[in-house]
């Protein structure tokens, strides 16, 4: 394996596939008249709790690429807090898009990628169980979320 490959993929197709998802996510369409981009992330966000729930699942691949690249556990915690408040903040009716339109979860989570790459001796591969507690940590999120929005719902019928 050399440095420029990870399992037989080349790091910059993994990193590649990933910018291409959180362009998706975070700032595939311009606001006509401003500078702000939107993403696919808080158009499922007005699916309440699903919507959430796939935007977790989405986010969770960038995750994985961090942690096939090598990213270390610091890191890999501050991509699964900008994952959860994404998911937890954009489980709210209506504002919850708002601020998964402004959060931009997935494109911060690449930018942390991509400086782990820029210095890979800081860091060291995480283990397959690693990648087993990340996934089962962001489908987690997804369903907190998709409760939460279930209880605030319920809340505001019954008020």
């Amino acid at each position: 394996m050399s440095d420029s490959t990870v399992t037989g993929v080349s790091i910059a197709s993994r990193l590649a596939r990933a910018r291409t998802l959180a362009r998706a996510l975070d700032s595939a369409f311009g606001i006509p008249g401003t500078k702000f981009r939107v993403g696919l992330d808080p158009l499922l966000g007005l699916v309440p709790g699903l919507g959430d729930l796939a935007g977790a699942a989405l986010s969770g691949y960038i995750v994985l690429t961090g942690i096939r690249l090598g990213v270390s556990r610091t890191v890999l915690m501050r991509m699964l807090a900008n994952v959860a408040l994404d998911t937890v903040g954009g489980s709210l009716p209506l504002l919850g898009d708002l601020f998964d339109a402004g959060w931009k979860a997935n494109n911060r989570n690449v930018a942390l990628i991509e400086q782990h790459v820029a210095a890979p001796s800081a860091t060291r591969a995480a283990s397959r169980l690693m990648i087993g507690v990340v996934v089962l940590a962001l489908l987690l999120l997804g369903v907190a979320g998709a409760v939460l929005t279930v209880l605030l719902v319920r809340w505001l019928l019954s008020s």
